[in-house]
């Protein structure tokens, strides 16, 4: 099974999925880490990425995916998957649940704004949210709860309390 947990930077995906997966004793994976040099110079500089750019980060992922799903792993993936079309493509053909951390924007920003030493700088935050297709079938969290009420809603929705 595969959990993904999405939302713009800042939303906490990379804590809350990675706390979600230690608490599950599954694999946890960040998507940064599939994106490719050029594309977190492209950001860091501030340039919102396109659809072409993502293109190879979202076939890397995928591969990855079908490699836990083939060895029988269980996998939580902190991904933005912003559009529609991101999250099908993930998610394809496999079981899987999405997790949208969602939250007010300025709380957001905020957050953003005390990040050190990440590409991703608070002035991304508007291209992020112009992109994002919010998900119609997903499990839909507040981020203003803390990280521990986060993680044991999602187990909640998804049938796994502690």
């Amino acid at each position: 099974m595969l959990i993904l947990v999405m939302g713009v930077a800042g939303s906490g995906k990379t804590l809350i999925g990675s706390m979600l997966a230690e608490s599950l004793g599954w694999i946890f994976a960040d998507a940064d880490l599939f994106h490719s040099a050029a594309n977190i110079e492209k950001m860091a500089a501030g340039v919102p990425l396109t659809d072409a750019d993502r293109e190879p980060w979202l076939s890397a992922m995928r591969e990855a995916i079908a490699a836990w799903t083939k060895s029988g792993e269980n996998a939580v993936l902190a991904c933005s998957a912003l559009k529609q079309s991101y999250r099908d493509r993930l998610a394809s053909g496999i079981q899987s649940r999405i997790v949208y951390l969602k939250g007010d924007p300025q709380l957001i920003l905020n957050r953003l704004s005390l990040r050190r030493d990440h590409f991703m700088k608070p002035g991304m935050l508007s291209s992020q949210l112009a992109d994002l297709e919010e998900p119609a079938n997903a499990i839909l969290v507040d981020i203003a709860n803390t990280p521990a009420q986060i993680v044991a809603e999602i187990r909640r929705h998804i049938g796994i309390t502690l």
